[in-house]
């Protein structure tokens, strides 16, 4: 009998409005990936490319245990727009209409929307400044940084700055200097809104380990919270960000999500790479 040949690593790439992921299904087995795959992978040159990556596996309490990476190889507790793309990539699996996973931000609710749409609920806000976390305990709605931003986090920590003209932000110097922020010791990821009207703003994202991105539902969701508490929102606000729109609605048992996923085209990864 012919040896057997060496076997790769299967992914999937989905994107969420721009905001791109390699997926790996371990529901069959094998193990985490390690930081520096992680960091391999995201080069969008000489790896696949994504601003997140996500795993997939097998869960007792729940429909799936979900686990994200940034492209710089550190650990999120929390992705929206990878939570919908796997929520969409298993309810279409499974037939089912609703789904339970599981995150390091709790167990989420997903649902089918209808016309393609999923729906996310990415939990409720954060709003203790240990639990975001921030380096001393300041006004969370009035974070003493230039700018007047409000801090919150959905799993991961956010800083909100709310400016009359977002196109204008020079988001490659901004968003770095406000993701290494003394006050954010785990870093940060930073937005800057633009309000439209009571129900629509314009966001622009830079995301905590990987830059600036097309779209961000953490970050999407963590702008409406922001908006809504500073009394310039409502709670159900239309997201507009360089990728698309996303709905968020901020309800009493969480901050839901909604908008459009796909899942471009699935690979392997050649041993001989992983073995680089």
């Amino acid at each position: 009998m012919d040896d057997m040949q060496p076997v790769g690593l299967p992914f999937a790439k989905m994107h969420g409005l721009g905001n791109d992921f390699v997926v790996i299904d371990l529901r069959g087995g094998g193990s985490l990936p390690a930081p520096g795959l992680v960091a391999r992978l995201a080069d969008r040159n000489q790896g696949v490319g994504f601003d997140q990556l996500a795993t997939v596996e097998l869960a007792e309490d729940a429909d799936a245990r979900l686990r994200f990476w940034n492209a710089d190889g550190s650990i999120s507790a929390a992705c929206g727009n990878a939570t919908r793309c796997i929520a969409r990539m298993l309810l279409d699996e499974t037939g089912k209409a609703n789904l339970r996973l599981r995150t390091d931000h709790g167990v989420l609710l997903a649902e089918e929307a209808g016309n393609g749409i999923t729906r996310v609920n990415m939990g409720s806000p954060v709003l203790d400044w240990q639990a975001i976390p921030l380096a001393s305990d300041v006004d969370i709605d009035h974070l003493p940084i230039d700018g007047d931003p409000v801090a919150t986090g959905m799993g991961n920590p956010h800083v909100t700055f709310f400016v009359d003209d977002a196109q204008s932000v020079d988001l490659g110097v901004f968003g770095p200097a406000m993701e290494h922020h003394p006050l954010y010791p785990a870093r940060t990821n930073v937005e800057v809104v633009q309000v439209i009207s009571r129900d629509e703003i314009n966001l622009r994202i830079w995301e905590r380990g990987t830059g600036a991105t097309l779209a961000s539902g953490s970050c999407s969701c963590a702008a409406v919270v922001a908006a809504a508490r500073r009394g310039l929102t409502g709670r159900r606000v239309r997201v507009n960000v360089p990728g698309g729109v996303l709905t968020i609605d901020w309800r009493d048992d969480g901050v839901w999500m909604e908008g459009p996923t796909a899942h471009v085209f699935s690979g392997i990864l050649t041993p001989e790479w992983m073995a680089g």
